[in-house]
């Protein structure tokens, strides 16, 4: 088999770049590739990235003064009955939704975090985490647009997705490991891990400690702007291509045009995602898509809907639902399962997650409308 893969990627690598060189000209299919990674780098990328450094100082800020400490205490008591989860595992939430979905990796892997969890419970913080990845950032984003009513139904949406999905992955992980009914034996890890965070912090002056928490957050901000680069240039650019049509003067090899094939597939389906979701438009479908893969990559195909008059509340509403429960977690279940060491168990928590993602998606489109009926 692996003798045969360069032939089979060979074939579907001339079928498609074929197929889009067939209809566009091969010409202008190169130059639209071109221009449109570049309008989504200029327009697109530098501003999800001022909004990743921004929010990534509010996180290290609200870290360093207690601020996420009593978030933590506040959700803690609604852990149990909505997600089976223990109750530090709202620390998770709180983190991952202030930066990226492998946040709460870094917890797991803490002794004296995992101690507190059974280990079904364990596996599934990887899909109760992801479902807050990104968050902040997709919310401010849409907020920027002018929709921060509808990113609020939409975390909403998200929040019960989270749920949804967490408790799906919970009973299939029982059901094929009912052993894993028992509390984690913790793993030896290092003491100084955790006493290394506390030992630079002595008697610095507020000043250097608002000072250094706001440098140090705006840093982990331009990583993670830097980090949805090619997500955003490779897969939203793939997407465009397959998702807008030619432009008024046909093909001319600018930026965002393309041969439409995602539209005339959801065309087929427009029933189904109209009572769905509500979208009232077959292209719209390219954004739950992309998330799949990076959250980044489609909050970079709302400015060139917006344009095109694509989008409206309740669009928004899913997008945020969608986008930040899925949060690219087909790119990222697997590693982070696999560095907690239960990687066979990976397909299981992802099938919860797409079940709990479509969930968000439909919750906040409905809530749309019942909020849009006062």
């Amino acid at each position: 088999m692996k003798k045969l893969e360069p032939l089979f990627f060979l074939i579907v690598f001339f079928l498609l770049f074929g197929s889009l060189g067939y209809v566009m000209g091969t010409p202008n299919m190169l130059n639209t590739l071109m221009n449109t990674a570049y309008s989504l780098l200029i327009e697109t990328v530098f501003y999800i990235m001022g909004i990743t450094v921004l929010s990534g100082a509010l996180g290290k800020i609200l870290v360093e003064f207690g601020v996420v400490g009593v978030l933590e205490k506040i959700l803690r008591p609604l852990m149990k009955p909505f997600w089976n989860l223990p109750g530090v595992a709202a620390l998770g939430g709180v983190l991952t939704f202030l930066s990226d979905n492998p946040a709460i990796i870094t917890l797991a892997n803490d002794k004296n975090f995992s101690k507190y969890f059974k280990k079904y419970q364990l596996i599934s913080i990887t899909n109760f985490g992801t479902a807050f990845g990104m968050g902040l950032v997709v919310i401010v984003f849409m907020a920027g647009r002018g929709f921060a009513s509808a990113a609020i139904i939409g975390l909403v949406g998200a929040v019960m997705g989270s749920i949804i999905s967490t408790r799906i992955a919970q009973r299939m992980i029982l059901k094929e490991k009912p052993d894993f009914d028992q509390y984690v034996v913790p793993s030896k890890v290092a003491e100084d891990e955790i006493k290394n965070e506390s030992v630079e912090v002595k008697e610095q002056s507020l000043f250097l400690r608002i000072l250094n928490s706001l440098l140090d957050g705006g840093k982990s901000g331009v990583n993670l702007g830097l980090a949805i680069i090619p997500g955003v240039l490779i897969i939203s650019t793939f997407v465009m291509m397959l998702t807008f049509g030619p432009g008024e003067e046909g093909y001319t090899g600018a930026a965002y045009e393309g041969i439409a094939l995602l539209p005339a597939i959801a065309e087929k389906l427009d029933f189904i995602f109209e009572w769905l979701f509500g979208f009232t438009n077959p292209e719209l479908v390219a954004f739950p898509m992309t998330s799949l893969g990076a959250v980044g990559a489609a909050l970079g195909l709302i400015p060139k809907f917006q344009a095109s008059g694509l989008i409206d509340g309740n669009a928004i509403a899913v997008f945020t639902a969608m986008g930040m429960c899925w949060s690219g977690y087909l790119s990222t279940h697997t590693a982070m399962l696999d560095s907690l060491g239960y990687r066979e168990l990976t397909s299981k928590a992802i099938i919860a997650h797409t079940i709990g993602g479509l969930c968000a998606g439909i919750i906040a489109h409905w809530l749309f409308v019942l909020v849009g009926l006062f």
